[in-house]
């Protein structure tokens, strides 16, 4: 039906004075020297010919569309967003928070577990907020351990810590993440540890794998291990110890040396969490998803929603 110019406005000045300016009815009413029963039906034709349009914005609910547009754009399968805390340690405590919701439920039995700062923070959490529980039985790290101090990387205390928590049994890999070379990693990848850990990556149902960025400056061992290899092919982000690139290809290097779970044996595993801490970039983000190797997602809903505004 079409109205006037004039009665448009009209319309729209009450309901201005009504929806955003807080006024009672009775005071439009007063202000326009008309009956309050008119200004009530002038507000619900406001509605009925969209010069008032009302939104409900429901809890979760912007997580679930940004969730259905990932479904839809992407393999994720599912997932948890989590709004922004006050400062970054908060948030990544929420998105730990999420991490262990999720797992409960996928319903998650087996376990393996990546590293990094998210990781840390999880590790972190649990130890103040234990699911025994929880429906893990069995954890192993996808990665070895770090030669580095930095508990986030401690990939063996990390899995003992969160089986603790949870109420699994831990099983460990006593190998390091980066050896000193690809003769060193194919001579500790013959041994029985290295058996006992494989045959534990081929149960994993569920696998939490950090998605980091790209660092500006690469560090020594990632230098050797591809050479000019990560910057000819634009690397953009970091899973486990794999990098990738915006196109989502995980680039390889025949003299890659590291010790974790083989890219063709992590695609076997029936849920892939790709875990996002608060400073994860879009750019990682974006070619994480472009690789189709994660079907769950834990992250940021404003770090989703940016994906989506540069497209």
């Amino acid at each position: 039906m079409k109205i006037s110019q004039e009665k448009q406005k009209r319309l729209a000045h009450v309901a201005r004075r009504y929806y955003l300016e807080d006024w009672k009815q009775s005071d439009i009413a007063r202000e326009l020297g008309v009956s309050r029963p008119l200004i009530s039906r002038m507000l619900s034709e406001a509605r009925e010919l969209g010069v008032v349009e009302i939104t409900v914005h429901e809890p979760g609910a912007k997580a679930a569309t940004l969730l259905e547009r990932l479904r839809q754009s992407s393999s994720i399968q599912g997932g948890v967003l989590v709004e922004d805390g006050e400062g970054e340690d908060a948030t990544n405590q929420t998105l730990s928070q999420g991490i262990v919701e999720l797992l409960r439920q996928l319903g998650t039995r087996r376990l393996g577990v990546g590293w990094g700062y998210l990781i840390g923070q999880l590790v972190t959490w649990l130890e103040e907020n234990s699911q025994l529980n929880s429906t893990v039985t069995d954890i192993c790290p996808l990665v070895g351990n770090a030669s580095i101090p930095a508990r986030n990387y401690q990939s063996n205390e990390n899995v003992r810590l969160m089986a603790q928590q949870l109420g699994a049994t831990p099983h460990f890999l006593y190998l390091p993440a980066l050896p000193d070379s690809l003769e060193e990693k194919q001579l500790l990848c013959s041994t029985e540890v290295y058996r006992q850990i494989y045959q534990e990556w081929e149960q994993v149902d569920t696998a939490l794998v950090n998605i980091g960025n790209y660092p500006s400056s690469p560090d020594f061992a990632s230098l050797v291990r591809y050479g000019s290899l990560l910057q000819r092919q634009h690397a953009c982000g970091r899973l486990l110890v794999y990098y990738f690139n915006e196109e989502g290809t995980v680039i390889q290097s025949e003299q890659d040396f590291a010790i974790q779970v083989p890219l063709d044996t992590l695609r076997r595993c029936p849920h892939i969490i790709g875990i996002c801490s608060a400073n994860t970039s879009a750019r990682s983000l974006r070619g994480a998803l472009h690789s189709g190797l994660f079907t769950h997602i834990v992250a940021r809903s404003a770090l989703v929603q940016s994906l989506f505004a540069k497209n």
